[in-house]
């Protein structure tokens, strides 16, 4: 009888340890998951905030250099899919798209000096440049949280539970040329 005691009270132990276990990976897997979308958050407020600056900005431009056609079709285009990307994957494809219509904006910028000297464009400027470095700030907070959450979900025994549980493995927000978006882009005067 003592056995069978001490064999149910074993088994009721380790029932509680595995279901406080549970419990505890759950909470964690769900506090993580939700600072990563808080982190993909704070990345698209930042690319809404540069989408909104573009269209000032290529004013500003324009009113210099009308017969750049061509160049300002091309940041609206990149602005259009900054602003419809939903998932990091789409995201750093209009990131590429948007870096490169920024450097071309920027290189006819260039040949007028008298918008180089106009404290509007310069006001414009400033604030992309600032907000550059916001996104990329994001970035790194973003891809830090994917990097916990995904080894969160990828250590045993959390990968017996994990999928199970509703966790899935997130994307890291990643640009396939990294070094065009190393430094935001510059205006040299």
């Amino acid at each position: 009888m003592d056995g069978i005691l001490i064999a149910v009270g074993i088994i009721v132990l380790l029932v509680i340890i595995i279901g406080i276990y549970l419990v505890t990976t759950y909470n964690g897997l769900v506090r993580t998951n939700v600072r990563v979308d808080e982190a993909w958050s704070d990345i698209t407020v930042q690319l809404k905030r540069r989408a909104d600056l573009i269209p000032n900005l290529v004013n500003a431009v324009k009113g210099y250099a009308t017969h750049e056609s061509g160049v300002f079709e091309a940041v609206t285009a990149a602005r259009a899919a900054t602003i419809n990307a939903t998932t990091p994957g789409e995201a750093s494809v209009a990131e590429n798209q948007m870096q490169g219509a920024l450097k071309s904006l920027f290189a006819v910028s260039e040949a007028y000096p008298q918008l180089q000297a106009s404290q509007n464009f310069l006001q414009l400027q400033g604030e992309l440049v600032d907000t550059e470095d916001k996104i990329q700030a994001s970035r790194r907070f973003y891809n830090g949280g994917v990097r916990e959450l995904n080894t969160k979900i990828k250590v045993f025994p959390n990968n017996v539970f994990a999928k199970r549980l509703g966790f899935s493995a997130r994307e890291f927000f990643e640009v396939a040329d990294s070094a065009a978006i190393a430094e935001p882009p510059r205006v040299q005067f």
